[in-house]
């Protein structure tokens, strides 16, 4: 995620702001040109963004009445929401209390979704775009008859995501009796999103061949996979090869789970680099756990780029969550048969894949 400055008085911005802090100029998400900016009032809904050389005018999302989104439409454009809030089927209902709260820590971590779905140039239809394969979501709360609970998953370009996740106390405890190290809402959406892409880059993009040569077959049976799972346990070498352990259960899943984590490095690969981050260990007698983020990890063409900036990132950064008491930020050993999977996750989303 990138930092931005305020156009009307240079002070820092964060992707979430909705007004400066200095010169409370209200500010808006340009996604065509991947900034915030400071807003001048335009009359009626309509504001001028001081980002757009062009001279367009912009209007809110309809969402931001709700302030579950910061992101910018042009004026003249039919639609009422932005990129990434047209995507959504189904909402909870606000009329529930705590409701808002939670569907605003959904819509948080989808909109960082689709910061880096568009900056990675990735085909992001909705399902009015395209009805049979476009991207949609459904946030839902388990029914108050008790009937069956919601489940996190995707199916075809739909993608559920349970409203209990939103909930801090009750992802932490499904983390812990699912034996996970790490468990976020953000992390469900680029999970999730994994499966959508197999969908469209992998079968659809006619690199099923080269996709079962890394990740394995995906032909076998996806429920007695599971049952194989209750059954057996987790493979007790399953770090050599595996991203995490449920990454194991079958190569959907493993495909899914290391989207994920490519997601999570681009991303924050991205922050360090607009911190200024470098990476010097004083007692080092190598370079290795050394770098310095000067580069645009969406755009770099060798995955290799990417993953030497990661490394001594993660060791610095856990080093100074320890040191607060806290747990790793990133609590994953990625093997040199991981680091192969991302790879191909990284040649597959710039079109470098050969069948």
């Amino acid at each position: 995620m990138n930092l931005f400055k305020c156009q009307s008085c240079g002070q820092v911005l964060y992707f979430e702001n909705t007004h400066c802090e200095r010169c409370q100029h209200r500010l808006g998400y340009i996604p065509a040109l991947g900034t915030l900016s400071a807003l001048e009032p335009a009359g009626g809904e309509n504001w001028t963004a001081l980002a757009d050389q062009g001279g367009r005018q912009y209007r809110f999302c309809d969402n931001a009445e709700h302030d579950v989104c910061n992101w910018l439409v042009e004026a003249d454009s039919p639609e009422r929401f932005c990129a990434a809030c047209r995507h959504n089927h189904t909402i909870p209902d606000l009329s529930v209390d705590d409701n808002l709260t939670r569907w605003r820590k959904l819509e948080y971590a989808k909109h960082r979704l689709f910061y880096t779905l568009i900056k990675l140039g990735l085909p992001t239809q909705n399902r009015i775009d395209d009805p049979q394969h476009g991207l949609e979501f459904d946030f839902k709360g388990d029914p108050v008859d008790g009937g069956p609970h919601v489940m996190t998953g995707h199916d075809e370009g739909i993608i559920t995501i349970a409203l209990k996740e939103s909930d801090d106390a009750e992802r932490e405890k499904m983390r812990e009796e699912m034996g996970e190290y790490y468990r976020t809402v953000l992390g469900h959406f680029r999970h999730e999103v994994g499966h959508y892409y197999w969908d469209v880059l992998v079968r659809d993009g006619g690199h099923l061949d080269s996709c079962r040569q890394v990740f394995g077959d995906d032909r076998l049976d996806y429920n007695q996979a599971l049952q194989d799972r209750y059954a057996n346990g987790v493979p007790p070498d399953w770090q050599e090869n595996f991203v995490s352990a449920y990454a194991s259960v079958h190569p959907w899943e493993d495909f899914a789970e290391t989207w994920a984590h490519y997601l999570h490095i681009i991303d924050t690969v991205e922050t360090a680099g607009a911190f200024g981050i470098s990476i010097d260990p004083k007692i080092a007698d190598t370079d290795a756990l050394s770098t310095e983020v000067d580069f645009e990890p969406h755009k770099a063409k060798n995955f290799q780029k990417v993953i030497d900036a990661w490394l001594p990132l993660t060791f610095a950064v856990n080093s100074l969550n320890r040191s607060m008491g806290l747990a790793d930020m990133y609590p994953f050993v990625l093997s040199p048969a991981v680091v192969h999977k991302l790879g191909y996750i990284h040649d597959l989303v710039h079109g470098q894949v050969q069948n």
